[in-house]
Order: C-alpha cells, then sequence, then structure tokens
C-alpha cells in the first residue's frame, strides 16, 4: 500500500500533558493488535513517543531530523525501525530535532519537508500516526500539511478544554492554506476521572457544545496509572498489561477508529 493510499493521522493538541504522546504509542500498538500495519512518526524534540516504545537511538542512527533537513540524502528507508511488536514501525525522534525550525526558516517549501520525505516509502502501511509538539510550531505545520485526519487528545480539565478553540482554528487555517484534504476525525477525552467534578463538568461541556460534540469520540481514555507505568518501562501499555483499563480503553479507541 502506497503511502497516499495509507489513514495519515496526526494526534495533537497545542497544550502539553493532554495524553497526546501516550495515545499515539498506545493507539498505534492498539491498531497492532487489529492486525493493521503501523508506522508511527515521533515529531516531538522530546522523543518521548521513541522512548515509549523501548528505543534509545544510537549517535549515529537516522532519525526524522536527517529525513526534513535541506542538507541531508536520507531516506525513510533508513530511518524506519521495528519494534518488539509484529505490525509496529517507528521513525524515531532526536533532541536535534529543536534545531529543525531555525535550519529551515528559510527553505523553500519548509511546510512540505515532511511530506516531500516520506513520498518515496515503499512499504506498506495502513495507518501512520504522527506525534507532534505540544505547540504550534513548523514542525506540526509538516505534519499538518502530510496528514489527512488529525485526532485531537483533550484532558478532561478546564484549561485543557478552554485550549480547543485556538487548535480548531489552526487546523481549519492549515486546510485552507496548506492542505485541503485535513479533516478532524475526532476527539478523544484523556485522563477522565468520573470521582472529580472537574472531570464531569469538561464531559459535559464537550458533549453540549454544539463545536465539539459531533466530532467527541466515543471512547473514553480514563485515569490509569498502568499506562504512564508502562511508558516508564518502554512498553505500549495493550503489550505490558493488557487487562489493564488503559489497555482495555485504547483496544475499544483503535476499534472506533478502525470502524
Amino acid at each position: 500500500m502506497a503511502l497516499r493510499e495509507a489513514r495519515r493521522i496526526a494526534v495533537a493538541n497545542e497544550k502539553g500533558g493532554v495524553g497526546k504522546t501516550a495515545t499515539v504509542i498506545n493507539l498505534g500498538a492498539a491498531l497492532a493488535l487489529e492486525g493493521k500495519k503501523v508506522l508511527i512518526v515521533d515529531m516531538d524534540p522530546q522523543h518521548n513517543a521513541t522512548m515509549g516504545l523501548g528505543i534509545e537511538t544510537e549517535e549515529d542512527a537516522v532519525t526524522v531530523y536527517d529525513l526534513i533537513t535541506t542538507d541531508s540524502d536520507a531516506l525513510p528507508e533508513d530511518a524506519i525501525m521495528q519494534t518488539q511488536w509484529k505490525g509496529l514501525d517507528l521513525i524515531p525522534s532526536h533532541i536535534d530535532l529543536a534545531g529543525a525550525e531555525i535550519e529551515l526558516i528559510d527553505a523553500e517549501g519548509r511546510e512540505n519537508r515532511l511530506k516531500e520525505a516520506l513520498e518515496s516509502i515503499n512499504g506498506s502501511y495502513d495507518m501512520i500516526l504522527f506525534d507532534t509538539p505540544p505547540s504550534l510550531s513548523l514542525l506540526t505545520v509538516n505534519v499538518f500539511a502530510i496528514a489527512s485526519e488529525v485526532l485531537v487528545t483533550c484532558q478532561t480539565q478546564p484549561y485543557a478544554f478552554a485550549a480547543l478553540d485556538d487548535l480548531i482554528d489552526t487546523i481549519s487555517a492549515i486546510k485552507d492554506d496548506i492542505n485541503p484534504e485535513l479533516n478532524i476525525t475526532g476527539i478523544v477525552a484523556t485522563f477522565f476521572d468520573k470521582r472529580t467534578r472537574a472531570s464531569l463538568n469538561v464531559m459535559d461541556k464537550l458533549k453540549e457544545d454544539d463545536r465539539f460534540r459531533q466530532m467527541l469520540c466515543n471512547t473514553v481514555i480514563r485515569v490509569n496509572t498502568t499506562i504512564s507505568d508502562s511508558a516508564d518501562v518502554g512498553k505500549p501499555v495493550v503489550f505490558y498489561r493488557k487487562s489493564s483499563y488503559g489497555a482495555l480503553d485504547y483496544i475499544h479507541l483503535a476499534k472506533e477508529i478502525v470502524s
């Protein structure tokens, strides 16, 4: 399957700490369990998705930084790494990616560097998931330029809900100016805790707000310490403890995304 035929899903939010990277890792793993061939592209200089999949990049390893910078002739095939789980591959990130924006500032077509870099992929992927930085940056714009879908993670806390408007406006602007194929697949509520008034209030707002209720995923990612425990050992929660709430929630989300 060529790249253009894959579902290219950016998992995004301009606010940090909302479960974005955890969703990339665990949704990707759950999709692999569903029999999908999945590629995760780590576009965050903090490279948490890379570490969360138990991969430590060697000093001379080819990373996404090498694919998008102008003085590199690296190919995506050089960067793709197989994880220890069948059907789940990774293009890793590196701290050097933080300097890519400065290097690309005067580059022609700088917002399409990632799209151009991945066009030569000849492998067969059903799903390509992109982890994005927790800010609107040139790296995020590069992801939105190649993605066909955006999955928005919204922590069930007031500040995260308030930030949704800005993100929706950003996606709309990218759709108008750069990538007309870009659409929001859904908003997935994360860190939901039915014991707290804040979580319940934000869920009510998501369900009642005319802007968001049609986008809201049926699946809710509940607060579950097993998710963070699994990240700590570099293992997706569906492989770390499949019976946990965290694993069950991401398996349900994968089924919802596939359907």
